[in-house]
Parts: C-alpha cells; structure tokens; sequence
C-alpha cells in the first residue's frame, strides 16, 4: 500500500504548510498569498481551525503545474478564464 492510502487525516494537517512556509515554497511573498486566498485564485488551502491556514504540498504543486508557460505570450489557464 501507498502511503498516501494509508495517511490518515490527522498526518495530513500535521503535513501541512502554513503560509509562511507555502509562500515560501511558491516563491511569493505572504501577503500575495493571502490576497490569492482571499479572491480565491490562489492554491487549494485547508481550514485548520477559524484562525489557521494550511496548504498540502500537492494542490501547491498543483497551483503551479497550472502556471506552467512555454512563451510569454501563453497565459495560464486560471489567468485565461479570467
């Protein structure tokens, strides 16, 4: 079995980045991040708690695999259906 079968929730939010670190990792800085989670165009997150955000290393992976351009002229999907 995968580890991912057999993760259970709870080492899912132990995994999570909060949005020190996921900002870190994406390359922009906290304050764009929230902006992005705020107007929803940013990566999935998680509800830790009323106060505490997290984001799971896959949907950042994700968030930027959807970013991917191969000319300057090419706009990623999210920012097209805009």
């Amino acid at each position: 079995m995968s580890d991912a079968a057999t993760a259970s929730p709870d080492s899912e939010i132990a995994a999570c980045l909060r949005t020190p670190a996921a900002s870190r990792y994406l390359g922009i800085p906290e304050s764009t991040l929230t902006k992005m989670r705020v107007s929803g165009d940013g990566p999935a997150f998680v509800r830790l708690s009323a106060k505490s955000i997290g984001y799971r290393k896959c949907d950042l992976d994700a968030y930027l695999a959807s970013r991917v351009c191969k000319s300057t002229a090419d706009r990623p999907m999210a920012m097209a259906a805009a």
